[in-house]
């Protein structure tokens, strides 16, 4: 049984009705096309992540897994699969999405789109190249983060979460602030992700 949802998960087929292509599917993408996000369908997912493959996972957690993906124009993005039994309906994570869509700051993680098919929901960000604070400060055989780096990053974070909390309408509350949740690009400027709790 293992195996057969192993491989229902795996079978876009399974949670959609339509093709990528297809007139049904077409008709409807500027309803379900929310703030400035873009609506993929499950196939494309499973497309550009080589079909949720291993070597393109890049970390799970609570709400479920990342990889990394690449789109059809060359731009890498990070896909956000999260976990089955959220009990989250599609109003509210659409409600959610346009939220998020709307914010942006130098120093938090920028949504590229969206999915939504039958149970999964998945989240589309741009990919940041030089992994997480948590990587860079606790990985094996890592060089010592230099202080000027550290100072750096903590102010760019904390720019990034102030901007949720005072200045975005509605505010965002992060609840969640950790090193694995602070990414870096290859400046060591900080991109503050996953926050997705709306007052």
């Amino acid at each position: 049984s293992a195996n057969a949802a192993m491989s229902s998960s795996a079978d876009p087929s399974v949670h959609t009705n339509y093709s990528a292509g297809s007139p049904r599917l077409k008709a409807c993408v500027s309803d379900m096309s929310v703030g400035n996000s873009r609506f993929f369908t499950y196939q494309e997912m499973y497309q550009i992540t080589d079909g949720f493959s291993p070597r393109n996972l890049l970390g799970e957690g609570g709400f479920g897994s990342v990889y990394k993906g690449r789109l059809p124009e060359g731009k890498d993005v990070a896909v956000k699969q999260l976990r089955d039994g959220s009990g989250q309906g599609e109003r509210e994570f659409q409600a959610e999405v346009e939220i998020i869509s709307r914010v942006h700051h130098r120093h938090l993680v920028s949504l590229v789109g969206y999915c939504i098919a039958n149970s999964q929901r998945l989240l589309v960000y741009d990919f940041v190249s030089n992994d997480t604070l948590h990587y860079h400060l606790h990985g094996q055989g890592r060089p010592v983060l230099e202080w000027s780096a550290r100072v750096k990053i903590a102010a760019g974070a904390a720019r990034g979460i102030a901007y949720l909390h005072e200045d975005c309408h509605p505010r965002i509350i992060h609840r969640d602030i950790k090193s694995s949740n602070i990414l870096l690009d290859n400046n060591f400027d900080a991109l503050v992700t996953a926050f997705p709790k709306c007052v």
